[in-house]
C-alpha cells in the first residue's frame, strides 16, 4: 500500500518531532501494538513494567519510566479497542533541562497496518517501522525500447529512478551499397535481435527479483516494443508482469516520461496519477480560467477566507507551518487539502508559481 502526499506528510511530521527527543538514561518508553492484537494484554504488560521499573537505582530514572508507563497505561484505556492498523504509542519526560518533569505521549494509528508487537525502553524513540512506511511500497519497472536505444527504469512513488540504458550501432532500414538486399536485411535482422536478447538480458537482471515490483511498463516508438516483448526475447516470469504496452513519439528521457503520461490508464489508482491530474487540471484552469483559481500565498488565503476555495494545493516545498496554518483554515471552510510534491514536472510547476493554488468554487476576483 503507498501513502498519499497527505499521509506521508503528516506522518513525517510526526517522525521528525518524535526525532527531536532524547533523554539522559533509558526512560522513553515506546510501544507497538499489532492490528487485531488485544490493548488490554498490552495494558498489563506495561503495569507489570512498571513494577520491575521500581528496582531501578536512580531515583530520577526510576520516577520517569514509572510516571512514562503511568502515562502511556492511561492514554491506552481511552481507546474503545485496538484501531484497525494497529497503534503506535510513544511516553516519556521530554523536558530538556534535567530535574524537570514533562511527561507526554504520542500515538498514531498508522495509514498501514503494523504487523509486529513491541514494548521498548531507550533513550530514544523507536520509529524505525513508522519510517519504513514512507518509502514507496508500489514500484513499476519501465522499459522503453526501439531497435537501437533502450532505457530501464523503476517508477517508485512519483518519481523515475533510471537504472540503465544501452545503444547498438544497429544500421539504418536502407543498405548504403556493397552488399545484396536480402544479405543486407538479414544482417540487420541479427543485429536487433542481439539488441533485443541484450535488453531481455538488463531486463532480467534489474527486475526479475525485484521485491515489491507490482508491474511493468514498456513503450516505444513503432512495432519494435512488440517485437521486443513478443519474440521470446524475456523470460516469461519477467513477460507475466508487463502490464502495459505504449506507443511512444521518443526514447531515451523524454520517452520515459511519455511512457508514465500514457500509462495513466493503468496506473490510474497510483497517487503519482492522481497528482499529476489535479496540478494538471489547475494550470489548464489558470491558462483558460484564471478567475476560477489563485495562485501565491496572500491571494489563495484571501480566497479561502471568503470561503471560494474547493480544493487547495499545498506543494511539500511549503514551510510546515504554512502547511497547518492552511490546512486548519481550510477544515473551517470544508475545503479538499491536497499536499504535491516535488517529484513531478507539474509539482515543481506548482513550487515555482509560489508553493500554493486553488481551485475556486466561484469565481472571485482577488
Amino acid at each position: 500500500m503507498a501513502l498519499n502526499e497527505n499521509e506521508r506528510f503528516h506522518l513525517k511530521k510526526f517522525v521528525k518531532e518524535l526525532e527531536s527527543y532524547s533523554a539522559r538514561h533509558t526512560e522513553f518508553v515506546t510501544v507497538y501494538v499489532p492490528a487485531g492484537y488485544e490493548l488490554v494484554k498490552v495494558i498489563q504488560q506495561l503495569a507489570q513494567e512498571q513494577g520491575t521499573a521500581s528496582n531501578i537505582k536512580s531515583a530520577q530514572t526510576r520516577n520517569n519510566v514509572i510516571d512514562a508507563l503511568e502515562r502511556m497505561i492511561q492514554h491506552l484505556r481511552l481507546f474503545k479497542g485496538t484501531p484497525k492498523n494497529g497503534l503506535a504509542a510513544f511516553s516519556g519526560n521530554i523536558a530538556s533541562i534535567e530535574g524537570r518533569s514533562d511527561v507526554r505521549v504520542f500515538s498514531i494509528e498508522p495509514p498501514i497496518p503494523i504487523n509486529t508487537r513491541i514494548y521498548r525502553c531507550d533513550k530514544n524513540f523507536q520509529v524505525d517501522i513508522i519510517k519504513d512506511m514512507l518509502a514507496a511500497r508500489e514500484i513499476y519497472g519501465m522499459i522503453v525500447i526501439d531497435s537501437r536505444d533502450a532505457n530501464i527504469a523503476l517508477l517508485k512513488g512519483k518519481t523515475i529512478v533510471h537504472l540503465v540504458s544501452t545503444h547498438s550501432h544497429i544500421p539504418g532500414k536502407f543498405k548504403a551499397g556493397g552488399q545484396s538486399s536480402v544479405r543486407f536485411a538479414r544482417n540487420r535482422e541479427i543485429a536487433i535481435g542481439a539488441h533485443f536478447q541484450k535488453v531481455a538480458e538488463m531486463v532480467k537482471d534489474n527486475f526479475l527479483t525485484l521485491e515489491g515490483l507490482k508491474g511493468i511498463l514498456v513503450g516505444g516508438p513503432g512495432p519494435t516494443k512488440y517485437d521486443f516483448v513478443e519474440g521470446h526475447y524475456i523470460t516469461n516470469e519477467v513477460q507475466k508482469k508487463i502490464i502495459g504496452i505504449k506507443d511512444l513519439s521518443y526514447t531515451g528521457d523524454f520517452g520515459m516520461e511519455e511512457l508514465l503520461e500514457k500509462s495513466a490508464d493503468v496506473l490510474a489508482h497510483e497517487s503519482v496519477i492522481e497528482e499529476k491530474k489535479l496540478v494538471g487540471r489547475f494550470l489548464e484552469m489558470l491558462a483558460t480560467k484564471p478567475d476560477m483559481v489563485s495562485y501565491g500565498e496572500r491571494n489563495t488565503l484571501k480566497a479561502l477566507e471568503m470561503g471560494a476555495v474547493a480544493q487547495i494545493l499545498l506543494s511539500e516545498a511549503l514551510d510546515e507551518q504554512k502547511i497547518d496554518q492552511f490546512e486548519a483554515m481550510a477544515k473551517s471552510f470544508s475545503t479538499e487539502v491536497k499536499i504535491i510534491s516535488t517529484e513531478t514536472r507539474e509539482g515543481v510547476q506548482l513550487r515555482d508559481i509560489g508553493k500554493i493554488g486553488a481551485i475556486l468554487r466561484y469565481p472571485v476576483v482577488l
